[in-house]
């Protein structure tokens, strides 16, 4: 590969070549070479790029410790260079000038390897091998065949009677439940993947407690400490809140004994921190009522709306949050309550827009999402939702593109009757498309048999 300065046409301009999306992760070693003639007037620099579009510098050829040779700018020679990778991202190579006259890079024989370009470098253990929504199958979860065998992978399509999985709303999750057993007091363990000790692990996941009677200490998790019958309860259930997914987070240092610090995994915080996701609970985010064409507002609220028989009965993020709504017991049939984002930077690139909604009620009217530029006299619909669709919060996911600073509009349209709230959560703005699940495993009604001693059902 080669670019040259002579072929820019602005200094502002940047060349890009970006590594193949993979099934499988890249981790490891990359090597390639390259070569440059006038290195001080461009920028040559290795970026790993992550799911929020946030890029991450791995290397840059003006580092003399990232030069294995001695050598000038007119060294007709190609240098050999490895880079670890840490993070299972697709690579970017960039070239910026800074010069009419800044010279040239070629790029050849890029090669990617399992192993770690050194020993050292190597990660001793990555925890994301425990991490499943399984939307996919059941990823290292296992039951054994001493316990009650109860855990089943499930899918339910919308509706006003059953909720839906946490991730999409209409995915796939685990269920234990009683009808699968005639004995009382049974226990049915879901086994997750060895972990090494002595390292700190964040774990996270949601339950929802269905139809129970005795809904207290219900689900527990524990430590289990390699073939010995050793165990080590560490969280057991305390909400009561019933057809909720309540989150749960939990720090773990396994040593000689385990130290568990609920709340907050701090050690991701920096991490997967998502500038641009906004969950309520620390207010607007920046996100305004729109005063000039609507005729209702959106409300932070939590828990249940006040209206019966519409709305969700917690927020998406934890069960026990803040979300956004419209009270439609405060507002006529027709009304509109209209969000806007804050002013949001254009790309050539194509940009993707998530989202939670729900729209539960039997007068439920219209959700819409708008792109206003402010140069054109009428909004750019891109999404729109009408009627009634569940009881579960579904994710909705938006493809756009635009070149120039704009807002987005969420609009919620009163329905027919009080029973036509509409609620909306964990917004969040990526660059690049969205990455979004099949609906192929939205239920085609069957019944497998078992597969890693979990059976799997879908339902219409």
């Amino acid at each position: 590969m080669y670019v040259d300065s002579t072929d820019a046409k602005s200094f502002q301009e940047v060349a890009k070549l970006v590594s193949p999306m993979t099934t499988v992760p890249m981790s490891g070693c990359v090597s390639f070479q390259y070569q440059q003639h006038h290195a001080g007037d461009h920028l040559f620099t290795l970026f790993s790029r992550d799911q929020t579009g946030q890029y991450q510098e791995l290397w840059r050829a003006d580092i003399p410790e990232n030069n294995n040779v001695n050598w000038s700018p007119e060294t007709r020679v190609l240098i050999p260079v490895q880079v670890d990778l840490k993070a299972p991202y697709p690579l970017v190579f960039e070239v910026a000038f800074n010069s009419a006259h800044g010279g040239f890079v070629i790029l050849d024989d890029i090669s990617f390897s399992p192993e770690f370009c050194n020993a050292s470098t190597e990660p001793t253990f990555d925890p994301s091998i425990a991490n499943c929504d399984f939307e996919s199958g059941y990823c290292q979860y296992v039951q054994t065949q001493i316990d009650s065998q109860l855990w089943r992978r499930v899918s339910f399509r919308p509706n006003i009677y059953i909720p839906g999985d946490h991730t999409t709303g209409a995915g796939s999750f685990l269920m234990a439940n009683s009808r699968f057993s005639l004995r009382s007091g049974y226990v049915s363990r879901l086994f997750g993947p060895p972990m090494p000790g002595n390292q700190k692990y964040c774990l996270r996941f949601f339950y929802s407690l269905r139809g129970l009677s005795g809904t207290d200490q219900v689900l527990s998790v524990y430590l289990y400490y390699g073939k010995s019958t050793k165990h080590e309860q560490i969280w057991t259930q305390n909400y009561k809140m019933k057809n909720v997914w309540i989150a749960v987070e939990l720090t773990i240092q396994s040593q000689n004994n385990a130290q568990v610090t609920p709340g907050d995994c701090a050690l991701l915080a920096s991490s997967v921190s998502v500038p641009s996701h906004c969950d309520f609970e620390a207010g607007l985010c920046g996100f305004t009522q729109d005063k000039e064409e609507d005729s209702g507002d959106w409300m932070l609220s939590k828990g249940p709306t006040p209206t019966s028989y519409t709305g969700p009965r917690g927020d998406h993020t934890s069960g026990v949050g803040h979300y956004l709504h419209i009270e439609a017991s405060m507002m006529l049939p027709g009304n509109k309550a209209r969000l806007l984002s804050s002013s949001l930077r254009g790309s050539r690139e194509t940009q993707c827009l998530q989202f939670y909604y729900h729209m539960y009620g039997s007068g439920i009217g219209q959700l819409s999402v708008y792109l206003q530029t402010g140069q054109e006299n009428q909004d750019k619909l891109l999404w729109t939702s009408q009627g009634e669709q569940g009881i579960s919060w579904l994710r909705a996911s938006v493809n756009y593109q635009y070149d120039h600073q704009h807002q987005i509009v969420f609009e919620a349209t009163r329905g027919a009757s009080v029973r036509s709230d509409i609620a909306i959560d964990d917004i969040v703005f990526e660059r690049g498309p969205c990455r979004d699940y099949a609906d192929d495993h939205i239920p085609h009604l069957h019944l497998s048999g078992n597969n890693n001693d979990i059976q799997s059902m879908h339902f219409k």
